[in-house]
């Protein structure tokens, strides 16, 4: 298969790293201006030892940045045809809600949606959530809420009206759930098709309470989750539903959150509303790391053993496996030593000036080091939640583990507050 370098993420990372220029680039990679060109041009061959050195320097694998050369023109060819509309944005600085607008979250965790919906303006009347330590979490930071602690299948079948009181309304879903496979035996599948995913389930509630608007937000892996076809599919469920649907892959860091997040976001608005979705426009504000734990909270963290600490210690504030001595490295990382690429989350140690790296469920897994800027130890319960834009006083049940557990796999509360507000101005408008 003929491979090309992917120049639209080759910019994207650019801009992640600040290089400004391909001028800047090619003076980092030790090349011309004129050889860096030929390194991204589509006729060459991207495995030879430069691409090597590109990596190197971005600090990404060479699959981060390479795709088979027919992907690029279908990739064009699909974003045309999934939304055909220009992007526009919206200061969702000037949103408020006119009235109180009601809302359920399916797969609710934690609450980071919930809690940045909550500041949004809405008004939640019910929460489905199978984990007892993150249902917990949800009813001790807010007493009133109404928790339905249970498996979304059960729920679904049973009916999610009988969960609510009988004259609610609900005019917005939210929720993400779990990116699976579809089985594609039909050319045109219906939702009964997609039984059994937990997108089936979503999906059917949505269809049971028939929302104005729904948002359904997952990782950046689902806009190429089996070549795309199950974005694809998702999508056009949702609009035989009844809902004209919008995906944009969104940065927490545009959004006051301390950390290099990205999720998709799915927006399906009734089609008997004629009011287009507006994204929220980027902040100017751009925290970094020693913004977000400014006067963190004391609080449990795990520790690392002996001989990682003495591994981690050689690592300088923004450094990784390649800042230490060569056989140290070879020893700790073993064969991923010799797999290529950049690998840039091994023995990493977070840099003050810089947002974090995304938070994963477990604060000291070996690929995904994130380590303290100063000392040698994992970000404790309290700065991993300050990281997730969580306030001081929401405080999480469980297990240390659960909790480092429940604060990973949330949403970042910011986040969902830039998302909800610009939710609420289609809301609005739609009443005018």
């Amino acid at each position: 298969m003929e491979f090309v370098v992917d120049k639209n993420k080759v910019h994207a990372i650019m801009k992640q790293k600040n290089i400004k220029t391909q001028s800047e680039l090619a003076e980092k990679l030790g090349v011309s201006k004129n050889q860096l060109s030929v390194i991204l041009s589509d006729k060459s061959n991207p495995l030879k030892r430069n691409y090597q050195k590109l990596c190197e320097v971005l600090e990404v694998r060479p699959m981060d940045i390479i795709v088979p050369k027919d992907r690029i023109k279908k990739r064009i060819e699909k974003q045309q045809m999934i939304s055909e509309c220009e992007l526009t944005y919206v200061d969702v600085s000037t949103i408020s809600a006119n009235r109180s607008y009601h809302s359920i979250e399916l797969f609710a965790g934690a609450g980071g949606l919930a809690l940045g919906l909550e500041k949004a303006g809405f008004d939640v009347k019910g929460l489905v959530e199978i984990d007892k330590y993150a249902a917990q979490t949800l009813r001790e930071n807010r007493p009133d809420w109404n928790v339905i602690e249970d498996d979304i299948v059960s729920v679904s079948e049973k009916g999610i009206r009988n969960y609510l009181r009988s004259d609610c309304k609900i005019d917005f879903i939210s929720g993400g759930y779990p990116c699976q496979a579809f089985s594609y035996a039909g050319h045109k599948l219906g939702l009964d098709d997609v039984r059994g995913t937990m997108f089936f389930y979503f999906a059917k509630i949505i269809n049971d309470l028939k929302p104005k608007i729904f948002l359904a937000e997952n990782v950046k892996g689902l806009t190429t989750h089996d070549n795309g076809k199950t974005l694809q599919t998702m999508i056009s469920i949702y609009e035989n539903m009844g809902y004209n649907v919008t995906w944009h892959v969104l940065k927490a860091t545009d959004y006051g959150v301390a950390q290099k997040r990205e999720r998709v976001v799915i927006i399906g608005i009734s089609k008997d509303i004629d009011v287009p979705y507006r994204l929220p426009k980027e902040y100017e504000y751009k925290p970094v790391l020693k913004d977000a734990l400014k006067n963190v909270p004391l609080s449990i963290g795990a520790k690392y053993p002996e001989n990682k600490c003495k591994v981690l210690d050689l690592v300088p504030a923004g450094g990784y496996w390649r800042d230490l001595p060569k056989d140290i490295a070879k020893a700790y990382m073993g064969k991923s030593y010799y797999s290529g690429g950049g690998r840039t989350g091994m023995a990493r140690r977070i840099s003050w000036n810089e947002p974090s790296l995304t938070l994963t469920c477990s604060p000291a897994q070996k690929q995904t080091e994130r380590c303290h800027p100063e000392e040698t130890r994992p970000f404790t319960v309290r700065e991993y939640a300050r990281i997730q834009s969580f306030p001081d006083e929401w405080q999480f049940s469980g297990s240390m583990a659960q909790q480092y557990k429940q604060i990973g796999n949330a949403v970042p509360v910011e986040f969902a507050t830039a998302i909800g507000l610009s939710i609420i101005d289609v809301l609005n408008k739609a009443e005018l």
